[in-house]
């Protein structure tokens, strides 16, 4: 219950900090005491006094101020940190002072002189997020001003402060632009991170000694940035941004700090008589570890068809790296910490467990993202991918409704983002368990459309033309998906997939070879036992395929004629006679 005797107000508070000032105390103290009276006088007081601003109190490094108008104080902020910036660019760095500032719209508690309250420590909170030299605000002074003043921002998200009991949308206010002195002297400011994975491509270096390859490593370089652009989970900094590298030497943590990004992909091309040596990493620039590395050796007889060749093999390695990489760094982040995007990611890894408990766990981890961010078509596709899998990995004792849900949820993800790969893939997983055949080879098709290079979409792909009579076509697509991601973790089902359509075309022994070989997958299901027992039975060796039948009951007990009938998508009645007959001569029930 708020006291009768508090006076309170709305008002704008501003909280500013010097950057590093133990520091500067360290190095030079009265010279720093100097440096900073000499800038309130003749910066900060005057600037004050022409915005309407009002000192509350100063903290040796730091000041308190408040505003009558959001409008004055932003420009009070902008003109400060401007001026600051050209006083600078004539005193070494080591003497410069610079400055943090926070700015919140708050009810405040007034006592005489001193203001108190969560718009308070708000405001102090968005100054420590502030970049050197920068402004950062809350989200009802961007809602306030976002039309009003000429600036540009960056959306930094919910962000988690200090003994604040709610998230605050905050903002950077883009300042390179204001401070010319600043980016003229390269001390650009260190950029946030993405949500998503973020990755700059770095001009590849012509180690050749000829100019005349100069063209081809931009060249390669160039189509490298636009392949990865066109992975809708992966913001990818424009070639203009990262040629501004070119024929420079820089640190990659450096490159990652200027950029805002934590991946960087750097190279080398060779060239030696009619041979082209290109090299390729991949690293953290946050950590500096190196994440991926890989040599490709080519003969120049079709310079463009080398350069094509190249840019698939590199960009095919990258994208299942870094998805592999934001799984583990999510899933090891405290679980109370997790936004949307580390939320799908941790539930990512928990799926690809194929464990019922990690399906559980992984649906639950995808809803949480959901609940943060609605239109946030991922973790949608990922939930609805995760329910239809726990019926067709065996992982579900009792179906329920989950193929109807999964459905819906997978229609929601399209909803949310049409350009969403992922989610046409799965819609189209989905479509062809519930006899849609026709919609789920265009629901892949849409698919590969958006990300030519997608994997898992060949491979869904091939999965709908097996189950719709046409195999020899689903050749083409698995092999299509396993040159893609020749390390994938389910290559096995790509395995299974080759193995049934061998059945359908009556080629029984390779159809045995396959199903052996993805035996050897620790993590595949009960699928690679069923698909060696009906082969067995059409080659008269009964006794092998009861063995193989006796295999799956063991991972499945429950295994029966309605399971299958479920999970067996066959267009064709008599497809789906053989099969099951196959099943009922190995001894499966009913």
């Amino acid at each position: 219950m708020v006291s009768e005797q508090e006076n309170r107000r709305l008002t704008t508070i501003l909280a500013a900090d010097v950057v590093g000032y133990s520091r500067l105390m360290a190095a030079d103290e009265s010279g720093t005491v100097a440096r900073l009276k000499a800038h309130r006088k003749e910066l900060i007081e005057p600037k004050s006094a022409e915005y309407h601003g009002r000192t509350i109190k100063l903290m040796g490094d730091g000041a308190l101020m408040e505003f009558g108008s959001v409008v004055d104080a932003i420009n009070f902020a902008v003109d400060v940190q401007k001026a600051t910036g050209a006083r600078n660019s004539s005193i070494p760095e080591e003497y410069q002072i610079v400055y943090r500032i926070g700015v919140n719209i708050g009810d405040i508690i007034v006592d005489d002189d001193d203001i108190y309250g969560d718009g308070v420590n708000i405001a102090a909170r968005l100054e420590g997020l502030a970049r050197p030299g920068g402004i950062c605000i809350a989200r009802n002074v961007f809602n306030q001003i976002k039309h009003k003043l000429d600036l540009s921002f960056e959306d930094m998200g919910e962000q988690e402060l200090k003994n604040i009991p709610e998230a605050v949308r905050s903002y950077q206010i883009i300042l390179d632009q204001l401070i010319p002195e600043l980016a003229a002297s390269g001390k650009t400011q260190t950029l946030n991170l993405p949500d998503k994975p973020s990755i700059a491509v770095l001009p590849f270096d012509n180690m050749s000694g000829d100019p005349d390859q100069e063209f081809f490593a931009d060249g390669l370089t160039e189509d490298i940035i636009t392949e990865l652009s066109r992975f809708h989970s992966l913001f990818v900094t424009a070639r203009n941004s990262t040629f501004a590298f070119k024929g420079q030497s820089f640190e990659v943590k450096e490159v990652g700090r200027r950029l805002g990004v934590r991946y960087v992909v750097e190279g080398s091309v060779r060239k030696a008589g009619q041979r082209l040596r290109i090299t390729a990493q991949l690293i953290d620039a946050v950590s500096d570890a190196h994440l991926w590395a890989e040599r490709y050796d080519r003969d120049l007889e079709d310079i463009f068809a080398v350069q094509d060749d190249v840019t698939q093999a590199i960009v095919t390695a990258i994208e299942p790296e870094l998805e592999s990489t934001e799984r583990e760094r999510a899933y090891r982040k405290p679980p109370g910490n997790l936004d949307a995007w580390e939320c799908y990611q941790r539930g990512l890894w928990h799926l690809y467990r194929h464990t019922a408990e990690d399906s559980t766990e992984a649906q639950e981890l995808f809803g949480r993202a959901i609940n943060l961010d609605p239109d946030f078509a991922p973790p949608r596709a990922a939930l609805a991918f995760s329910l239809y899998y726990e019926v067709l990995g065996g992982l579900a004792s009792d179906h329920g409704d989950r193929l109807p849900q999964a459905l819906k949820e997978a229609r929601a993800a399209i909803g949310a983002d049409d350009r969403d790969a992922f989610a046409h893939e799965v819609l189209g997983r989905i479509l062809l368990v519930h006899g849609e055949h026709e919609a789920s080879i265009s629901a892949h098709e849409t698919s590969l459309q958006l990300s030519p290079n997608y994997a898992n979409a060949h491979y869904g792909l091939a999965y709908a033309l097996c189950f719709t009579g046409q195999p020899e076509e689903a050749f083409r697509e698995l092999d299509k998906a396993q040159r893609l991601s020749p390390r994938d973790p389910l290559l096995w089902a790509f395995m299974v997939i080759k193995s049934f359509a061998l059945t359908l075309l009556r080629r029984y022994d390779e159809a045995l070879v396959w199903a052996k070989k993805a035996q050897q997958w620790p993590n595949a299901t009960v699928w690679v036992h069923f698909c060696e027992a009906v082969p067995l039975v059409y080659l008269d060796r009964i006794d092998e395929a009861r063995a193989a039948l006796d295999r799956a009951l063991r991972v499945k007990p429950d295994l029966s004629t309605e399971y299958f009938q479920t999970i067996l998508p066959f267009k064709e009645p008599a497809e789906m006679k053989h099969f099951m007959d196959g099943l009922h001569k190995a001894g499966l029930p009913g």
